[in-house]
């Protein structure tokens, strides 16, 4: 009987000093710029509500960008905290990422089905877009451009208002043109590409 109080209390001891260490691990703090993600079709990620089978069919993702959004915050972006002829990993924190799921079309290269980081060069009148083959980088430190495997160059337009955090979306164009649309303060580029 006294030896089963015995490992009673020892196992109630050791379980709770495994439990004081699991409380002494601390979170980590959270971003200022908080991660986001786009989705082509924008219903990709809410496909499991979709009632039909051709519906959720529709609903399934073929293009994600995985990025972290800055705020402007009252700061002049271009040619100032973002400098021209400089390479940008687009957003914060992380480098920004496109996965492919099937093969597309970009700048007139085939582009096998993955995963690309996706750096920008801007200038006053015009953004080119690269995809690189590094991942999971951080910021343009690890940029190397001996790994850009496709470039698009297109012109800025101006945003009527101020867009306060940077933001991406994906939107069908024609049948088999979606544009990737990026915009920040009050500079948007829009770049096309290809499906298969």
């Amino acid at each position: 009987m006294k030896t089963s109080n015995l490992l009673t209390t020892v196992s109630l001891t050791f379980v709770m000093l495994i439990s004081l260490n699991v409380n002494a691990q601390e979170f980590d703090q959270m971003d200022n710029s908080t991660m986001d993600r786009a989705y082509y079709p924008s219903n990709a990620p809410k496909r499991t509500f979709e009632k039909s089978e051709k519906a959720k069919k529709q609903a399934e993702p073929q293009i994600r960008v995985t990025y972290s959004r800055p705020a402007k915050k009252g700061r002049e972006v271009f040619g100032k905290l973002l400098k021209f002829g400089k390479a940008w990993r687009v957003g914060a924190n992380e480098s920004t990422e496109i996965l492919f799921v099937n093969d597309v079309t970009f700048g007139g290269k085939e582009i096998k089905a993955g995963r690309y980081s996706v750096i920008i060069i801007p200038t006053e009148k015009e953004w080119t877009l690269k995809l690189n083959t590094e991942l999971d980088g951080w910021g343009n430190y690890g940029y190397d451009e001996t790994k850009d495997i496709a470039s698009v160059s297109v012109p800025v337009t101006k945003s009527n208002k101020e867009i306060e955090n940077l933001s991406i979306t994906l939107y069908k164009v024609s049948e088999n043109t979606v544009n990737l649309k990026i915009g920040w303060d009050t500079t948007i580029a829009e770049f096309p590409m290809t499906l298969k």
